[in-house]
């Protein structure tokens, strides 16, 4: 089967020059490589104000977007936000390190005042009327919500020849990269707004690669928690079982600041309660200079599947190397089983998690089928690629299905037991793997073409992943992946951090 569950939900010009960003904002420096530490700096000395670079954001999306087509919709209450941020700053009552800082947020992701689709035609009625969760939780910290980006419909889980970044809604996001290469993922325009430097965070969603794929396709870091770290209530479930959502952003130490402020528990969510009480609160703080030097990695290779992401995942093992990191190769097993359990659990689920969801969106169609229906009759929605794989979940065994729960098992366990004893095997701290092949030429004929790709394992379990750009195939970023036990969310960003300070490869896209 085609790898069809590698970038789920929940996806020819680069330039080293720098600088194209700052002179398109105005604001005398460059907002592709800022940092929310080095925004915060300049909106506390009076140089910047969150009013300007919203304003600055929301410029880029009017002129860079109409090429990348990631933006789905812009809040009009963006300025607004901002202008209560400076009003914070003022009267010496900013609420922490997220004040005032633009933020995407994927559009299966309920926003009060904004429309919410999953992509999909069929949830275009009435917007949510309250914000999920971690949309409240970037609310408090004082986040400006900039506006919701574009996505894989339905996370992706809809046809087996689906294209990524395609959307009955929003229809296709490209790679900033190049126009005509795929953003990958069910996140493509979170990852691709990030890169064209539509906002400086994006908040994506991940089930199998959604995060980590569209993140390292577009050269941007990306982190998918572990399940339970950050709450799914008021987001368009595919499966409660890997689903999760997670912050993406242009260097490592943004990805951080915004986890620390969606962490935490939510009794509305049963998967948030197994947060462990001795989880931190600042991510950001756990970012070591030197925590490579005398770190134990294991390098899961792929080796043989592109022989230029080889040479990349070369490169970087001799750079750990050279950082003081003792590196081993390991090999995951597993794989294959876990392959063939996960994809048929997954539409059990699809078809128990989602209806759910859409009773809280009373105008649009409440089952499965429902939407088989709506989309046959839509003249849209089917006019790229089918829905192969919404047939087969309407007629998927239900979840106390003997098959079913043997399949969940079998997917969960084995890909817990892969990394748990590859890291206990070798004294390991972490597992790095390159997370991505180049990106593909966007194509509605042959649809998606997957090489390679690293996500299953950390999805499949509940367990972290960081990836962090690690080099380009000609103008076209390869991430690399850390991967690491339940709940060692610290360790993979440290690590990740650590080798981006070592490897400072990121560039700009120049459109």
């Amino acid at each position: 089967m085609r790898r069809v569950i590698a970038v789920l939900g929940l996806a020819v010009l680069a330039s080293v020059v720098p600088g194209p960003v700052a002179t398109a904002s105005g604001l005398g420096f460059d907002l592709d490589r800022a940092t929310i530490p080095q925004l915060q700096r300049l909106m506390d000395r009076g140089a910047l104000s969150a009013v300007r670079l919203t304003q600055a954001y929301l410029d880029r999306i009017k002129t860079v977007d109409k090429k990348v087509n990631a933006v789905l919709k812009v809040d009009e209450t963006a300025i607004a936000q901002a202008k209560a941020s400076d009003q914070r700053r003022r009267s010496g009552h900013t609420r922490g390190p997220l004040d005032g800082i633009p933020v995407l947020l994927k559009d299966n992701i309920d926003t009060r005042g904004l429309a919410t689709t999953a992509g999909s035609r069929a949830l275009l009625g009435t917007p949510p009327s309250a914000d999920a969760t971690l949309v409240a939780r970037l609310r408090q910290a004082g986040a400006v919500v900039l506006g919701k980006a574009n996505l894989s419909e339905w996370a992706n889980f809809r046809s087996t020849h689906s294209t990524s970044g395609w959307s009955g809604v929003g229809g296709q996001t490209n790679n900033p990269y190049a126009l005509d290469r795929n953003p990958c993922g069910s996140s493509s325009g979170s990852g691709a707004g990030i890169a064209a430097s539509l906002a400086q965070v994006a908040i994506g969603t991940e089930t199998d690669g959604s995060i980590v794929c569209p993140a390292a396709a577009n050269g941007i870091v990306g982190h998918k928690p572990s399940l339970g770290q950050v709450s799914r209530t008021g987001v368009v479930p595919l499966s409660l079982e890997q689903d999760t959502a997670g912050p993406m952003a242009r260097n490592v130490e943004d990805v951080a600041l915004t986890l620390s402020v969606l962490q935490g528990r939510d009794r509305t969510d049963a998967a948030t309660l197994t947060y462990p009480s001795n989880q931190p609160t600042d991510y950001a703080r756990a970012l070591r200079k030197h925590v490579l030097r005398g770190a134990r990695i294991g390098v899961w290779r792929n080796a043989g599947i592109d022989k230029d992401v080889d040479r990349i995942v070369e490169r970087n093992v001799a750079l750990l190397r050279a950082q003081g990191a003792t590196v081993v190769e390991v090999e995951l097993p597993y794989q294959a089983e876990i392959a063939e359990a996960e994809y048929p659990a997954l539409l059990t689920e699809i078809a128990r998690d989602l209806p759910p969801y859409l009773r809280t969106r009373p105008q649009a169609p409440q089952t499965i089928q429902g939407l088989i229906d709506f989309n046959r009759q839509d003249p849209v929605e089917l006019s790229k690629f089918g829905q192969e794989l919404f047939e087969q979940a309407a007629t998927a065994p239900g979840p106390t299905d003997p098959t079913y729960r043997q399949q969940r098992a079998t997917t969960t366990t084995l890909a817990r037991r892969s990394i748990d004893e590859t890291l206990a095997a070798h004294h390991l701290d972490a597992i790095v793997a390159p997370t991505n092949s180049p990106a593909w030429r966007t194509d509605y004929t042959t649809g998606d073409a997957y090489i390679l790709g690293t996500s299953t394992p950390a999805a499949a379990s509940g367990y972290p992943s960081t990836t962090v750009p690690a080099g380009y195939v000609g103008t076209l970023p390869v991430g690399l992946s850390f991967i690491a036990g339940p709940w060692a969310d610290t360790t993979t960003l440290a690590l990740a951090a650590a080798f981006e300070r070592a490897n400072p490869v990121r560039r700009t896209p120049r459109l």
